[in-house]
């Protein structure tokens, strides 16, 4: 199936869950159809996202925060920035606490799973995901909008890792998996270190991460399609 073909089907699917989503956020988010994948990069809308959880399963775990800044033009937009912590309601693990660094007295201070979906769908309408691993946010962002409105909605991702491994992959050598770390793929880059497992600091270390990797793209014929997971 070729590209077009496959952002029909695309564009159908969120066609069929438009029509079934209850009044409210993600209908509105899936009313606005997704950037072509013939739009060239520059002019695509782009939302880095991450999230820190409660653990690593979608289902039994949690969303414990979340981060976005907007990327478009080749900028990094910090005025479009935002970072919350949700309420989970949970009494957090120790091990886990120490690598987010968020207390139960600061979830307790958090937003309800409701708000923080709610402005996170309203800011991704009409552009694409950009994530580094996207199994964690699509998966988290699905259950998520699963318990809330009862479906689960599909996302245009860009995914920092799955570029960095095509990358290593097509130079048919072995490699360490450790190398695709958001943090090592950083230092290739000779970007500088960030504060890793915040929100916004990975989202915005993930933008970074994806500017300096066109970099080596030739980018007059660049388009979406070449970089999407």
């Amino acid at each position: 199936m070729g590209i077009l073909e496959h952002w029909l089907g695309y564009n159908a699917k969120r066609q069929r869950l438009y029509n079934k989503a209850p009044t409210g956020a993600l209908k509105d988010f899936l009313a606005v159809p997704f950037p072509q994948p013939s739009t060239p990069f520059a002019q695509v809308p782009i939302l880095a996202v991450d999230f820190e959880t409660t653990g690593l399963n979608a289902v039994d775990d949690k969303l414990l925060s979340v981060g976005y800044v907007a990327l478009q033009n080749r900028q990094i937009q910090l005025a479009q920035s935002y970072h919350q912590v949700i309420n989970t309601g949970q009494k957090l693990k120790t091990d886990n606490v120490l690598i987010h660094r968020i207390t139960d007295n600061l979830q307790a201070q958090g937003h309800p799973l409701e708000v923080v979906v709610e402005q996170l769908l309203k800011a991704l309408t009409g552009k694409v995901m950009l994530v580094h691993f996207a199994r964690i946010e699509r998966h988290f962002l699905q259950q998520a909008c699963l318990e809330l409105y009862g479906l689960a909605p599909i996302f245009p991702i860009i995914d920092t890792l799955a570029l960095a491994k095509k990358r290593l992959d097509m130079q048919d050598v072995a490699y360490d998996p450790s190398e695709l770390r958001l943090a090592n793929l950083r230092k290739k880059y000779q970007l500088p270190n960030h504060l890793a497992h915040n929100a916004l600091n990975d989202a915005i270390a993930t933008a970074e991460l994806l500017l300096a990797q066109i970099s080596y793209i030739p980018t007059e014929n660049l388009q979406l399609k070449t970089l999407l997971c």
